[in-house]
């Protein structure tokens, strides 16, 4: 029976789904959303906050800043709040409302950009918010989860050592691109030690990270409209695009076998499913992908139908939604 002090300290490192009967392809996805901040982002956030009060930069007098589209800056809430300390998230109004009130419930001040930037995303707007909030005040520490190779090393240390562990086999590792830190630390680990797995990271149709084309993206979590300076594209070996609609697709089919999982996890379900059917036709690698929420945090938004017939509404006909959901039942 654990027996912990600081919510930070639990986390299932452990928990794969098969998802051979749900997408008939070979995929074990790793389940990242069981703890108390909902998500992988707890171990960055964690080894972020460590590393600044390790080197001085974070005082008990130190306000927390940090640029978030919702599950990074839940992680930070949750760590600051342990810690007592105050934390400022500024996001977007793509942020989705559930992930809002969780930071404010725990003690965040959540601030909202809706500036947009030159590709018509609104991170660089929120970068900038930042960086001014600090110039005005020496109180304000940000972290800078873009940049913050302590972002990078939380997967390198942990994530990605786990994964070797259950899978010694493994031949090929799907990874969502956000900040690109998780995939970077798992990308540096297993190449750093020698194993011969093909790293393949899923970003969203729309995001400028491996220069794509900026275009409008809905579902908060993977993409960027300006590239992460953690990216080094020598450790990757192919990247998938998933458009939105192939987003949205996904998860409900998921949510269909009884796994509400969320946006980030459904463009990597899509995008992984989509590469193996392409790169392994008929055959039986040993496959990973990383999924890096829950779906709860989505209910007003990819699972919720007003919002999906404002956004999507050529989608509502594949999606087969029950009568009671649309009601609101």
């Amino acid at each position: 029976m654990p027996i912990i002090t600081s919510p930070q300290d639990f986390n299932v490192d452990d928990l794969y789904v098969d998802l051979r009967h749900v997408i008939d392809r070979p995929l074990y996805l790793k389940c990242e959303g069981f703890n108390f901040a909902g998500s992988v982002k707890l171990k960055a956030a964690a080894a972020m906050v460590e590393a600044a009060e390790r080197e001085g930069a974070l005082t008990a007098d130190s306000i927390i800043v940090e640029s978030s589209s919702g599950n990074l800056g839940i992680a930070l809430s949750l760590i600051a709040a342990s810690r007592g300390l105050r934390f400022v998230c500024v996001t977007d109004p793509r942020c989705n409302p559930a992930s809002m009130r969780v930071m404010r419930a725990l003690g965040a001040e959540v601030r909202v950009v809706s500036a947009k930037d030159a590709n018509g995303g609104y991170l660089g707007g929120r970068i900038s918010y930042v960086r001014n909030l600090c110039e005005s005040d020496g109180q304000y520490v940000w972290l800078n989860q873009y940049a913050n190779r302590n972002n990078w090393l939380a997967h390198y240390r942990g994530t990605a050592p786990a994964i070797d562990r259950e899978f010694p086999d493994l031949e090929v590792l799907f990874v969502g691109a956000g900040t690109t830190g998780t995939l970077m630390g798992c990308a540096r680990y297993f190449r750093e030690h020698d194993r011969p797995v093909t790293i393949v990271a899923v970003d969203a149709v729309g995001s400028v990270t491996f220069g794509g084309i900026p275009e409008r993206r809905m579902v908060p979590g993977l993409g960027t409209s300006s590239r992460p300076a953690l990216v080094d594209e020598s450790f990757i070996d192919d990247v998938v695009h998933v458009a939105e609609p192939d987003t949205i697709r996904t998860v409900h089919a998921l949510a269909s076998r009884g796994f509400l999982f969320g946006g980030s996890t459904g463009t990597v379900v899509s995008g992984a499913a989509r590469w193996l059917e392409a790169k392994y036709p008929g055959e039986d690698p040993v496959a990973v992908a990383i999924a890096p929420d829950l779906g709860e945090r989505y209910l007003d938004s990819i699972y919720e139908e007003g919002w999906l017939r404002e956004h999507f509404g050529d989608l509502l006909p594949d999606l087969d939604i029950p009568a009671a959901a649309i009601l609101g039942a």
